[in-house]
Protein backbone atom coordinates (compact mmCIF):
# COMPACT_ATOMS: atom_id res chain seq x y z
CA UNK A 1 0.00 0.00 0.00
CA UNK A 2 1.59 3.70 -1.18
CA UNK A 3 1.85 6.01 1.37
CA UNK A 4 -0.06 9.38 1.50
CA UNK A 5 1.84 11.86 3.36
CA UNK A 6 5.95 12.79 3.62
CA UNK A 7 8.43 15.02 5.48
CA UNK A 8 10.99 15.02 2.94
CA UNK A 9 14.55 17.03 4.16
CA UNK A 10 17.03 18.16 2.01
CA UNK A 11 19.93 16.20 1.25
CA UNK A 12 23.84 17.93 1.55
CA UNK A 13 23.44 18.47 -2.38
CA UNK A 14 19.97 21.06 -1.59
CA UNK A 15 17.65 18.04 -3.04
CA UNK A 16 14.34 17.23 -1.99
CA UNK A 17 13.07 14.14 -3.66
CA UNK A 18 9.30 14.29 -2.88
CA UNK A 19 7.89 11.54 -5.06
CA UNK A 20 9.37 8.69 -7.56
CA UNK A 21 7.99 6.38 -10.29
CA UNK A 22 8.40 3.26 -7.93
CA UNK A 23 8.67 3.42 -3.93
CA UNK A 24 6.29 4.49 -1.18
CA UNK A 25 4.92 7.10 -3.57
CA UNK A 26 4.68 5.04 -6.94
CA UNK A 27 1.06 5.95 -7.15
CA UNK A 28 1.31 9.28 -7.68
CA UNK A 29 3.22 8.46 -11.67
CA UNK A 30 5.13 11.46 -10.97
CA UNK A 31 8.93 12.60 -9.81
CA UNK A 32 8.75 15.48 -7.55
CA UNK A 33 11.48 17.33 -6.11
CA UNK A 34 12.48 20.35 -4.52
CA UNK A 35 16.01 22.06 -5.09
CA UNK A 36 17.97 24.70 -2.61
CA UNK A 37 20.02 26.54 -4.89
CA UNK A 38 23.07 29.02 -4.21
CA UNK A 39 24.02 32.02 -6.01
CA UNK A 40 25.39 31.21 -9.24
CA UNK A 41 24.47 27.73 -8.87
CA UNK A 42 23.63 26.15 -12.24
CA UNK A 43 21.20 22.84 -12.69
CA UNK A 44 20.05 21.21 -15.93
CA UNK A 45 17.14 19.00 -15.97
CA UNK A 46 16.51 16.99 -19.10
CA UNK A 47 14.88 13.17 -19.32
CA UNK A 48 14.08 11.32 -22.67
CA UNK A 49 10.33 10.24 -22.44
CA UNK A 50 9.46 12.43 -19.75
CA UNK A 51 7.71 16.23 -19.67
CA UNK A 52 9.20 18.76 -17.47
CA UNK A 53 7.94 21.74 -15.18
CA UNK A 54 10.18 23.42 -13.38
CA UNK A 55 8.53 26.23 -10.71
CA UNK A 56 10.19 29.18 -8.70
CA UNK A 57 9.30 28.93 -5.55
CA UNK A 58 11.19 32.56 -4.44
CA UNK A 59 14.48 33.46 -5.40
CA UNK A 60 15.91 35.24 -8.46
CA UNK A 61 17.40 32.99 -11.04
CA UNK A 62 17.38 32.43 -14.75
CA UNK A 63 15.93 29.85 -17.18
CA UNK A 64 17.93 28.95 -20.66
CA UNK A 65 15.54 26.42 -23.00
CA UNK A 66 16.18 26.29 -26.52
CA UNK A 67 18.10 29.01 -27.59
CA UNK A 68 15.97 31.38 -24.96
CA UNK A 69 16.59 32.66 -21.67
CA UNK A 70 14.71 34.80 -19.15
CA UNK A 71 15.93 35.99 -15.85
CA UNK A 72 12.60 36.02 -13.55
CA UNK A 73 12.50 36.43 -9.19
CA UNK A 74 9.68 36.05 -6.91
CA UNK A 75 9.98 37.34 -3.51
CA UNK A 76 8.11 34.38 -2.24
CA UNK A 77 5.15 32.25 -2.79
CA UNK A 78 2.02 33.94 -0.64
CA UNK A 79 3.22 37.70 -2.15
CA UNK A 80 3.80 36.91 -6.25
CA UNK A 81 2.87 34.20 -8.74
CA UNK A 82 4.58 32.02 -10.35
CA UNK A 83 7.16 31.42 -13.27
CA UNK A 84 7.79 28.00 -14.92
CA UNK A 85 9.11 26.56 -17.78
CA UNK A 86 6.89 23.49 -19.23
CA UNK A 87 9.00 21.00 -21.76
CA UNK A 88 8.60 18.03 -23.69
CA UNK A 89 10.90 15.12 -23.69
CA UNK A 90 14.15 15.44 -24.89
CA UNK A 91 14.28 19.59 -24.39
CA UNK A 92 17.13 20.69 -21.45
CA UNK A 93 15.57 23.73 -18.86
CA UNK A 94 19.17 24.88 -17.13
CA UNK A 95 18.65 27.11 -14.29
CA UNK A 96 20.99 29.58 -12.80
CA UNK A 97 20.39 30.98 -9.31
CA UNK A 98 21.27 34.71 -8.93
CA UNK A 99 20.55 34.35 -5.57
CA UNK A 100 19.42 31.57 -3.20
CA UNK A 101 17.12 30.20 -4.51
CA UNK A 102 14.20 27.28 -4.32
CA UNK A 103 12.61 25.44 -7.16
CA UNK A 104 10.19 22.84 -7.77
CA UNK A 105 10.52 20.38 -10.69
CA UNK A 106 7.31 18.21 -11.64
CA UNK A 107 8.13 15.30 -14.15
CA UNK A 108 6.02 12.50 -15.76
CA UNK A 109 6.29 10.19 -18.55
CA UNK A 110 5.41 11.41 -21.90
CA UNK A 111 6.40 11.12 -25.27
CA UNK A 112 4.24 13.80 -26.83
CA UNK A 113 5.93 16.49 -28.42
CA UNK A 114 4.70 19.76 -27.46
CA UNK A 115 6.05 23.68 -27.77
CA UNK A 116 7.93 24.36 -24.55
CA UNK A 117 6.57 27.61 -23.28
CA UNK A 118 7.20 30.08 -20.00
CA UNK A 119 4.50 30.63 -18.12
CA UNK A 120 4.44 34.54 -16.47
CA UNK A 121 2.35 35.40 -13.13
CA UNK A 122 0.34 37.28 -15.92
CA UNK A 123 -0.79 33.79 -17.12
CA UNK A 124 -1.84 32.24 -13.90
CA UNK A 125 -3.61 35.21 -12.07
CA UNK A 126 -5.05 34.43 -8.71
CA UNK A 127 -8.73 34.06 -8.49
CA UNK A 128 -10.95 33.95 -4.87
CA UNK A 129 -12.69 30.54 -4.51
CA UNK A 130 -16.07 30.07 -2.11
CA UNK A 131 -15.61 33.78 -0.41
CA UNK A 132 -18.99 33.98 1.30
CA UNK A 133 -19.62 30.33 1.40
CA UNK A 134 -19.78 27.51 4.31
CA UNK A 135 -19.39 30.04 6.93
CA UNK A 136 -16.62 32.57 4.78
CA UNK A 137 -14.14 29.83 6.09
CA UNK A 138 -12.95 28.34 2.79
CA UNK A 139 -11.43 30.98 1.32
CA UNK A 140 -8.66 30.45 -0.87
CA UNK A 141 -6.75 32.27 -4.20
CA UNK A 142 -6.37 29.55 -7.15
CA UNK A 143 -3.97 29.99 -9.85
CA UNK A 144 -4.33 26.92 -12.68
CA UNK A 145 -0.36 26.93 -14.41
CA UNK A 146 -1.46 24.49 -17.03
CA UNK A 147 -3.65 21.73 -17.19
CA UNK A 148 -5.62 19.33 -20.09
CA UNK A 149 -6.84 23.11 -21.14
CA UNK A 150 -3.69 24.72 -21.70
CA UNK A 151 -1.60 21.98 -22.60
CA UNK A 152 -3.91 19.11 -24.07
CA UNK A 153 -0.25 16.86 -24.69
CA UNK A 154 0.85 17.58 -21.53
CA UNK A 155 0.04 14.55 -18.83
CA UNK A 156 0.43 16.81 -15.75
CA UNK A 157 -1.70 19.35 -14.24
CA UNK A 158 0.50 22.28 -12.15
CA UNK A 159 -1.69 24.73 -10.37
CA UNK A 160 -1.02 26.82 -6.89
CA UNK A 161 -3.32 27.68 -3.66
CA UNK A 162 -3.40 30.30 -0.86
CA UNK A 163 -5.41 29.55 1.72
CA UNK A 164 -6.63 32.44 4.22
CA UNK A 165 -6.05 31.99 7.51
CA UNK A 166 -7.61 29.56 9.46
CA UNK A 167 -9.40 28.53 6.68
CA UNK A 168 -10.11 25.93 4.62
CA UNK A 169 -9.39 24.36 0.93
CA UNK A 170 -10.55 21.46 -1.42
CA UNK A 171 -13.64 21.97 0.14
CA UNK A 172 -16.45 20.61 -0.19
CA UNK A 173 -14.65 17.15 0.32
CA UNK A 174 -13.97 15.92 -2.94
CA UNK A 175 -12.83 12.94 -5.32
CA UNK A 176 -11.27 12.48 -8.62
CA UNK A 177 -9.93 8.86 -10.59
CA UNK A 178 -6.27 11.02 -11.43
CA UNK A 179 -3.85 10.63 -8.43
CA UNK A 180 -2.82 14.37 -6.75
CA UNK A 181 0.10 15.23 -5.19
CA UNK A 182 -0.11 18.71 -2.79
CA UNK A 183 3.26 20.34 -1.64
CA UNK A 184 3.00 22.63 1.60
CA UNK A 185 4.95 25.91 2.44
CA UNK A 186 3.62 28.14 5.04
CA UNK A 187 4.45 32.08 5.65
CA UNK A 188 6.09 31.63 8.78
CA UNK A 189 8.18 28.53 9.69
CA UNK A 190 5.84 26.91 12.71
CA UNK A 191 2.94 27.53 10.57
CA UNK A 192 0.63 24.07 10.47
CA UNK A 193 -2.06 22.67 8.99
CA UNK A 194 -4.20 19.71 8.85
CA UNK A 195 -4.33 17.45 5.42
CA UNK A 196 -6.75 14.56 4.69
CA UNK A 197 -6.78 11.84 2.37
CA UNK A 198 -9.75 9.90 2.70
CA UNK A 199 -10.16 9.08 6.41
CA UNK A 200 -6.36 9.36 6.93
CA UNK A 201 -5.39 12.87 8.61
CA UNK A 202 -1.50 14.54 9.04
CA UNK A 203 -0.06 17.04 10.61
CA UNK A 204 1.00 19.49 7.44
CA UNK A 205 4.49 21.44 8.06
CA UNK A 206 6.74 24.05 5.80
CA UNK A 207 7.61 21.66 2.68
CA UNK A 208 5.96 18.24 3.45
CA UNK A 209 3.45 16.77 1.15
CA UNK A 210 0.23 14.73 0.61
CA UNK A 211 -0.21 12.27 -2.15
CA UNK A 212 -3.69 11.41 -2.81
CA UNK A 213 -4.44 8.57 -4.38
CA UNK A 214 -7.07 8.27 -7.25
CA UNK A 215 -10.28 8.70 -5.87
CA UNK A 216 -10.18 9.32 -2.32
CA UNK A 217 -11.95 12.54 -0.29
CA UNK A 218 -8.89 15.20 0.12
CA UNK A 219 -9.93 18.32 2.06
CA UNK A 220 -7.16 20.70 3.81
CA UNK A 221 -7.11 23.37 6.30
CA UNK A 222 -4.71 25.86 7.85
CA UNK A 223 -3.94 27.05 11.45
CA UNK A 224 -5.68 30.51 12.55
CA UNK A 225 -2.77 32.86 12.49
CA UNK A 226 -0.94 31.34 8.99
CA UNK A 227 -1.05 30.94 5.47
CA UNK A 228 -0.59 27.99 3.69
CA UNK A 229 0.65 27.91 -0.04
CA UNK A 230 -0.53 24.71 -1.44
CA UNK A 231 1.11 23.62 -5.21
CA UNK A 232 -1.03 20.79 -6.89
CA UNK A 233 0.10 18.29 -9.41
CA UNK A 234 -2.26 15.67 -10.45
CA UNK A 235 -0.94 12.88 -13.42
CA UNK A 236 -3.73 12.75 -16.08
CA UNK A 237 -4.46 8.65 -16.37
CA UNK A 238 -4.35 7.11 -19.78
CA UNK A 239 -7.60 8.21 -21.41
CA UNK A 240 -9.13 9.91 -18.82
CA UNK A 241 -7.28 13.55 -18.62
CA UNK A 242 -7.84 15.23 -15.37
CA UNK A 243 -10.55 18.51 -16.25
CA UNK A 244 -11.72 21.74 -14.29
CA UNK A 245 -15.61 19.78 -14.55
CA UNK A 246 -13.99 16.79 -13.02
CA UNK A 247 -14.45 17.61 -9.39
CA UNK A 248 -16.50 15.00 -7.81
CA UNK A 249 -18.00 16.26 -4.04
CA UNK A 250 -18.83 13.39 -1.20
CA UNK A 251 -22.62 13.93 -1.66
CA UNK A 252 -22.72 13.63 2.15
CA UNK A 253 -21.88 17.35 2.37
CA UNK A 254 -23.20 18.88 -0.46
CA UNK A 255 -26.49 20.59 1.18
CA UNK A 256 -23.45 22.92 2.68
CA UNK A 257 -23.97 25.10 -0.62
CA UNK A 258 -27.36 26.47 0.43
CA UNK A 259 -25.30 27.06 3.89
CA UNK A 260 -25.53 31.44 4.64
Amino acid sequence: MSKVFGYPTFDASGEMVLTTYDGDYAAMLMDVRVYKMKAGETRKFCRAGEEIAVLLLNGKMSFAWEGQEKSVSRKDVFTEGPWCVHAASGVEIAVTAEAETEILVQCTKNDRPFPSKLYAPEDAPWKYSSQGKFGNVANRRVNTIFDHDICPESNMVLGEVLNDRGNWSGYLPHRHPQPETYFFLFDRPEGFGASFVGDQVFKSVDHSFSAIPGGELHPQAVAPGFQMYTCWMIRHLDGNPWLQTDRCEDERYVWLHDMK
